[in-house]
């Protein structure tokens, strides 16, 4: 039975009342909206809200209270018309009294609506200062997963100070501001996380950037030339340079599978791996195997992240390349002389951190002046253009050796930055500058 002087809500009753005309009722209900369209904190919405609902309710006095994050007996005094200060219950939550029991703990634990027109508080209820002086209670919770966690009470001096017939659309119109005041407060925490996400990610960037070369070899037989394009701030790809006996340079590329921060993190690893072997960075077969054994041995023993990679070894006296590739696309070679192009595809083996045991292999490929050599991750072939159908091209092998043998063979004789430049300018032109959804790298080798 409900305590005498006290009313509960049957629910179903949810029709326009008294207490106003309807067109005057919906003026306020419109100016309600308009209002809290325009909040984008939470506490500003329900320092706004409050303003209003005074007005409706013609309150003396209100108090809100919470049971989140408090002993399932307890609730929390998250706002009053008593206190001296505003506090961001959402911030500040700890400077906030926690209480137990009198009206206001039965109220909340209630679940339900409820006026009490006859309202005498108890000097000994541990709310008492917030009630003190009222003679009429209307209280109104706020469900969250079904349950009554918030509960805001307005009351006034005079006994019988609430209508019943208009109680409902107001239970339900306070009810849909509680329920947008968490979704806003969800918002800005979730704002506030990928703020502080993306300060992260913006250093994993700076960090992966700063393993990549900050300038190029110089060689007298060989120019060399580059880009590196994340898809997101970070990413898996990777190009290397290291300096070898006898003038001979080492040339590494690697493609780590996914994308973004984890990729980044194996491309680190990769990169550090690569940088602590034992004696110089050969033969390239056996920098290869040692990268593999390290990875799948502590870095990729869940199967779910693999490598792969192209490693070279350039000697500038010879003008040969010995090379081997961990699963990685073949680069393309342009025979100046004969303008024809090829593949250094005949050293291939399983992609780094798969199988302990793999056994790479080495080819070597003989260059000549005027030949042009191009290294590059899968982004680039792969890039997608443009389709009216759902067979979306992608920029592929063919376009690549277009390119290539227009700026490098024939009449072109371009070097190396500017056949660089005519590869990205004829994928841009494809892709109509489509930001990248995979990581884009080139390395690109004019022999001299």
């Amino acid at each position: 039975m409900a305590p005498t002087g006290t009313t509960p809500l049957n629910l179903s009753n949810l029709g326009i009342a008294a207490g106003g005309t309807a067109p005057q009722r919906l003026q306020q209900v419109i100016a309600i909206l308009r209002e809290m369209s325009r909040q984008t904190d939470p506490q500003a919405l329900v320092q706004s809200y409050a303003v209003r609902m005074r007005e409706i309710f013609k309150s003396d006095q209100f108090v809100s209270f919470s049971r989140r994050n408090v002993p399932s007996d307890k609730f929390r005094i998250t706002r009053s018309s008593q206190f001296k200060t505003d506090i961001d219950p959402w911030k500040h939550s700890a400077q906030l009294p926690v209480l137990g029991g009198g009206i206001l703990g039965e109220l909340i634990y209630g679940e339900e609506p409820r006026i009490i027109n006859d309202f005498h508080p108890d000097p000994t209820d541990p709310a008492y200062e917030h009630l003190k002086g009222m003679r009429s209670l209307a209280a109104i919770p706020h469900y969250d997963g079904g349950k009554s966690i918030n509960m805001v009470a307005v009351m006034r001096k005079d006994a019988n100070g609430f209508d019943m017939e208009r109680f409902p659309e107001l239970v339900l119109m306070s009810g849909l501001f509680g329920r947008a005041t968490h979704n806003l407060a969800l918002t800005r925490d979730l704002l506030a996380a990928n703020a502080q996400l993306e300060r992260e990610l913006q250093v994993v960037a700076r960090i992966q950037r700063s393993l990549l070369p900050s300038s190029l070899p110089e060689l007298n037989s060989l120019q060399l030339a580059t880009h590196y394009q994340p898809s997101a701030n970070a990413g898996g790809d990777m190009f290397d340079f290291f300096d070898l006996p006898g003038g001979r340079l080492g040339i590494l590329i690697a493609d780590v599978s996914g994308h973004g921060t984890p990729a980044a993190v194996v491309m680190a690893v990769v990169h550090a791996l690569a940088h602590s072997l034992p004696g110089d960075a050969e033969p390239a077969a056996a920098v290869l195997s040692q990268l593999n054994k390290t990875l799948t041995a502590r870095y990729t023993t869940d199967g779910a992240t693999f490598v792969t990679a192209f490693y070279g070894v350039f000697d500038p006296a010879a003008r040969t390349l010995h090379y081997s590739s961990a699963g990685h696309n073949p680069p393309l070679v342009l025979d100046r002389e004969t303008g024809t192009i090829g593949w250094l595809s005949n050293a291939q083996s399983l992609p780094l951190g798969i199988d302990p045991k793999c056994e790479f292999i080495e080819a070597v490929a003989y260059l000549d002046p005027g030949d042009a050599l191009v290294l590059y991750t899968d982004g680039i072939t792969e890039a997608k253009g443009p389709s009216t159908t759902k067979i979306i091209p992608m920029y592929g092998e063919a376009r690549l050796e277009t390119i290539v043998r227009q700026c490098a063979g024939g009449l072109g004789n371009l070097d190396a930055p500017a056949i660089l430049r005519a590869i990205l300018t004829n994928l841009d032109e494809f892709t109509l500058g489509t930001p990248p959804s995979d990581d884009r790298t080139i390395v690109v080798g004019k022999i001299a």
